[in-house]
């Protein structure tokens, strides 16, 4: 499987494990104008292979929140949970070069090594009752992120990700890296608890012999507690009826210059794509939620 890139092609993923807050909003406000600012396309992905999680109508949640924000993407919604052949072919292809192999370990046979799973597996193997993971052959990882800078991780620190479940669900690392290549994304903008995944989803890539991407990770944005806005901090989803406050509040985060107050949602998303800088997304990991 590969794919080749022309121009910039970047996406929005969301999770359906419930609405869009002000954390979700800022990483689709900020991934469409990296989009558009490279006169690239923006594509809209729902991420729905985790049933147990996902929030009733979460999924038209999103997408009128997404709308009513301006944010319109290219092209047709991809859903995950309608590409399972996908995924199994990826599996059987990383199998088959033994590049995966299957796993009985649990998650508590693991917590002696920090849930980081060893060379080898340190239970047997169980038939019908097994994960599939991914065996990483290269002794490190180093990626150049575009805020956060050089990033560089060590095999034995990160252990062989899950990518097929036990339960039978496809982990999110591989799901990612197949629909990232089969769409031609060139480049991905989420958020900062997502950069240590980077690391296995680009030994995924070598694996599948996929084109590297790039990255740009985002702080994320925390509450009184330091936790990150989500569904499970109890985070509020955003009003959609203030649209063009929400698009301001979350320029103010990424620190983009202050459009003018009289401009509509449309032409508000217009000036910000030609004012928009890289440079001045803060580097830090976590902002502290505005009063």
């Amino acid at each position: 499987m590969s794919a080749s890139h022309t121009g910039y092609i970047g996406r929005f993923a969301p999770s359906p494990s419930g609405p869009l807050h002000l954390g979700s909003l800022l990483t689709a406000v900020a991934s469409y104008l990296d989009a558009r600012a490279n006169h690239g396309q923006w594509l809209l992905r729902l991420e729905d292979i985790d049933p147990p999680r996902a929030q009733e109508n979460a999924e038209n949640l999103i997408i009128n929140s997404i709308t009513a924000h301006g944010l319109h993407w290219d092209g047709d919604i991809v859903w995950q949970s309608q590409r399972s052949n996908h995924y199994d072919n990826a599996l059987n292809q990383l199998l088959h070069n033994h590049d995966a192999y299957y796993c009985s370990c649990s998650r508590s046979q693991l917590a002696q090594y920090g849930g980081i799973h060893p060379n080898q597996c340190v239970t047997p193997f169980v038939t019908g009752d097994a994960a599939i993971r991914l065996k990483i052959k290269q002794p490190d990882t180093n990626f150049l992120d575009r805020v956060q800078g050089a990033q560089h991780y060590i095999t034995n620190q990160i252990g062989d990700p899950v990518l097929k479940r036990r339960d039978g669900l496809y982990a999110y690392q591989l799901a990612v890296v197949v629909d990232d290549a089969e769409q031609h994304i060139s480049d991905i903008v989420r958020g900062v608890d997502l950069i240590d995944a980077t690391a296995w989803q680009i030994h995924l890539q070598r694996a599948l012999h996929l084109p590297s991407i790039r990255y740009l990770h985002l702080p994320v944005i925390v509450g009184d507690d330091g936790h990150k806005l989500s569904k499970q901090s109890f985070a509020p989803a955003i009003d959609n009826q203030c649209a063009k406050e929400n698009l301001r509040i979350v320029l103010a985060y990424l620190q983009q210059p202050t459009p003018p107050e009289e401009l509509g949602i449309a032409e508000l998303l217009q000036w910000a794509t030609a004012h928009w800088r890289v440079d001045h997304i803060p580097t830090q990991t976590a902002l502290p939620l505005f009063g």
